[in-house]
């Protein structure tokens, strides 16, 4: 289904079916979390553990999500055995959102199904998913994928917007969009990033709004697009100085637009990438400035992390031994993976409680129940 015109879809909040929304839904779920102010957390997923986490969170909290994938995490996904690693990052993508898709309604919520930072070299990857995408909508069945991004911000700004011109046609014939980035995000994401230096004023860190409105005029008029406008955020979370949030970045690049099409309104769809770690007045800033969407993957692997570290903290021996060397008490429902991995997963449940009321979407799902 072609993705329309934002301008065609009303502002209010529309409720939907539960389940991945793409095409004319996907854009009306965006539009419901610039028109109550709020956004929603983003979440890289790497397994079933972490997708069934962030479902979990999202029902608990009333609210929708954004569920993506790095290359990485798609090839961790379709399990690193695995030789071709171009084939395991287009199968085990699409393994992860055909998990989602059999699992959301069940959930309750409305969920955004994404790819995270394609650059020049993982191109390849998106057209892989491109394809098999079209042969779902050809057998009448939604695209695989709402969204996918393309980070080609270490371009020049010319080969950016020309390669994104070239794919979004494509991706709106079957009611995907496209997220471009424009200016860099410091930090590395699965191999695809940028160095920081010492200078907190690197100005490369900080998009220009004469950039985004020449993207927005040259790509909006070939599908739906979203931006991610940089302001000093970066991936992974850094020593406290280090990088300077300037959201304000964000709200001049809305007023440059919507001056350029003669509006009031916040007509660009932004996203914040690196969220964790990030201070909540400046998240909150960031959300009044226009941005619906909130990268959040360190945070959520640190959760992860040390929910079972603390459970094999708690039982050293069931993760040395099958039967206690003293009692010959058996340790099998301790060393049971299905104990601990579940232990991570509630500790990611935890810390996206603390993502959706900071973003202000927690009970603000629009999904019909």
């Amino acid at each position: 289904m072609p993705v329309p015109d934002p301008s065609s879809v009303r502002k209010a909040a529309h409720s939907l079916p539960p389940g991945v929304v793409t095409g004319r839904d996907y854009i009306t779920l965006l539009e419901a979390c610039k028109a109550g102010g709020y956004a929603l957390p983003a979440v890289n997923v790497i397994g079933t553990n972490t997708v069934n986490a962030v479902l979990e969170a999202a029902a608990k909290n009333k609210s929708d999500v954004i569920i993506q994938c790095s290359n990485g995490g798609a090839r961790f996904f379709a399990g690193e055995g695995l030789a071709d690693a171009h084939e395991a990052r287009v199968l085990g993508a699409a393994s992860m959102a055909r998990h989602v898709h059999t699992l959301a309604k069940a959930y309750g919520v409305c969920v955004i199904l994404h790819t995270d930072h394609a650059d020049r070299k993982l191109i390849p990857w998106v057209e892989g998913l491109l394809e098999l995408s079209e042969a779902e909508v050809a057998s009448g069945r939604p695209p695989l994928f709402s969204s996918h991004m393309i980070d080609l911000s270490a371009e020049s700004l010319d080969d950016n917007i020309a390669e994104c011109a070239r794919l979004l046609p494509r991706m709106a014939k079957i009611g995907i969009s496209l997220e471009i980035e424009l200016g860099v995000t410091g930090g590395e994401e699965d191999g695809v990033g940028h160095d920081l230096d010492d200078n907190a004023d690197n100005a490369h860190l900080y998009t220009q709004p004469e950039d985004v409105l020449r993207a927005w005029n040259e790509l909006s008029p070939l599908g739906h697009v979203t931006i991610a406008a940089s302001f000093g955020n970066v991936h992974g979370v850094y020593k406290p100085g280090n990088v300077q949030l300037r959201p304000e970045i964000l709200l001049h690049s809305q007023e440059h637009v919507a001056k350029a099409l003669g509006s009031d309104a916040k007509p660009l769809s932004l996203v914040f990438h690196g969220g964790s770690g990030s201070e909540k007045e400046k998240i909150q800033a960031a959300v009044d400035y226009g941005v619906f969407k909130m990268n959040i993957d360190t945070d959520v692997q640190f959760a992860f992390a040390h929910g079972v570290g603390g459970y094999v903290e708690e039982h050293p021996k069931a993760f040395r031994y099958q039967i206690d060397p003293e009692t010959e008490a058996p340790y099998k429902k301790f060393y049971d993976p299905r104990k601990w991995l579940r232990v991570g997963e509630k500790s990611v449940v935890e810390r996206l409680e603390e993502a959706f009321v900071d973003l202000g979407c927690a009970g603000k799902s629009i999904a019909s129940v």
